[in-house]
């Protein structure tokens, strides 16, 4: 199954699988989101989590890959200015150098080629621009083998498993790490804030 037709037919559930288990840990990740008026990226926007808890004073651009996720996310959007785009954020639709933030949560362990997205990222940024990133990752070296195992069904359907940050890295050379710490499930979750250079 695509990850499009999948996530079509996830959307109705979605927010009942989600919604509550992450809330606290999107609030902290986009609370250090600039005063000043930016252009923020919300790369996999998906039914809209994040918009409840964005300042107003931005300007941001939600993309996703379905309709049905972006249907869903609109109605959450109206105390923000918003405009919905529907692509691929493997093959981002913008030039290079065109945010100030890019916000990328539950995007990375969704697509099938994670470091090219990170470097899709890394190029529609520009210099001295951040991404915040939460996601489940796993460390360098980590066994995790029921995750691994499990990885060729989860991947089909909804999310992967077996990513480990640190090689995305290698695909977006411009992203310096400034923050990295554990959010959910012992640490499996991560909260990482990276600068581009």
């Amino acid at each position: 199954m695509s990850l499009k037709n999948s996530y079509t037919l996830i959307a109705p559930f979605y927010d009942a699988a989600i919604a509550r288990t992450t809330q606290a840990a999107r609030k902290h990740s986009l609370s250090v989101l600039p005063e000043t008026p930016s252009r923020v990226l919300l790369a996999g926007v998906g039914t809209g989590l994040d918009l409840p808890h964005l300042p107003a004073h931005h300007h941001y651009t939600g993309l996703d890959l379905t309709h049905a996720m972006l249907r869903r996310a609109i109605p959450r959007a109206n105390h923000v200015d918003f405009a919905a785009v529907r692509g691929d954020a493997q093959n981002l639709p913008f030039a290079a150098g065109s945010f100030d933030v890019a916000v990328l949560h539950l995007i990375l362990a969704v697509v099938p080629d994670p470091a090219k997205c990170l470097g899709e990222i890394a190029r529609v940024l520009r210099p001295g621009g951040q991404a915040l990133v939460f996601d489940k990752f796993l460390r360098p070296g980590e066994p995790a083998l029921l995750r691994r195992l499990a990885n060729p069904l989860a991947s089909r359907i909804a999310t992967r498993l077996d990513v480990v940050f640190e090689s995305l890295l290698v695909a977006a050379p411009g992203l310096k790490v400034e923050l990295d710490q554990p959010a959910l499930v012992g640490g499996w979750f991560r909260m990482i804030r990276l600068r581009r250079v």
